[in-house]
């Protein structure tokens, strides 16, 4: 069945998994320290440090206690709100400032676009935030590819290996789970999107893997092709 949705991945599906490590986080680690007492003031780091101190469990913690808890949680990569938050910020100015362009695979570039033409809506599913994601597909070499999507969804929705984030995600897009096909490299996520209903697809970029128990594609190319959709 033709899929109305396709919801996609962001690391290893459409960009770069180096991108990501490589790339992103080193750029926020540097920054963290210095952006945190140059902005600590603005009402939305504020808000940042009150939820640190709030994860934490102590609300008298100081600034430099509340950046160096930020910055724990950045080396062990966890996935925590106010952190993610403002990662996102110190990436926005970089991209502002030109200084961070978001990676993106040009077949996917291409599949999204052919998807779109095709009346298919697109949306979004990643461990990064909302914020992240729009700002990974609205500054890249391809130009702003955030109005091929409908929709976005972080792990506010659920972790991405529990089938309780897809019934989610589909019941807030309003459409039947067998009628959404979802694209990521992690079969772990593919298993938990199938047991919720959903049609999946692994992209193996590297390579097809021995014996993987789901539809294995290397690039989008071969996902949903122009001449088989015509």
């Amino acid at each position: 069945m033709k899929p109305r949705v396709i919801l996609t991945d962001i690391e290893g599906t459409t960009s770069s998994i180096a991108f990501v490590h490589e790339v992103l986080f080193p750029y926020s680690r540097a920054r963290l320290a210095d952006y945190v007492a140059a902005h600590a003031g603005d009402p939305g780091v504020a808000a940042i440090l009150d939820d640190v101190r709030a994860e934490a469990g102590e609300p008298a913690l100081d600034l430099a206690g509340c950046t160096a808890l930020l910055a724990e949680w950045h080396d062990a990569d966890r996935k925590i709100g106010p952190l993610k938050s403002l990662q996102g910020l110190i990436w926005a100015e970089g991209y502002a400032q030109g200084t961070l362009q978001g990676h993106v695979y040009a077949d996917a570039v291409e599949g999204l676009r052919r998807w779109h033409a095709q009346g298919i809506a697109l949306y979004v599913y990643s461990s990064g935030s909302v914020a992240a994601q729009k700002l990974i597909f609205g500054h890249t070499a391809f130009g702003d590819l955030t109005p091929l999507f409908l929709g976005y969804f972080d792990t506010a929705v659920g972790g991405k290996k529990e089938a309780a984030s897809y019934s989610a995600i589909a019941a807030a897009i309003g459409v039947p789970a067998g009628e959404i096909l979802f694209l990521s490299d992690v079969e772990a996520e593919l298993a938990a999107a199938a047991s919720a209903g959903l049609q999946v697809t692994l992209l193996a970029r590297d390579g097809a893997p021995a014996g993987s128990p789901y539809p294995v594609c290397e690039s989008f190319d071969a996902i949903l092709p122009a001449e088989v959709n015509a």
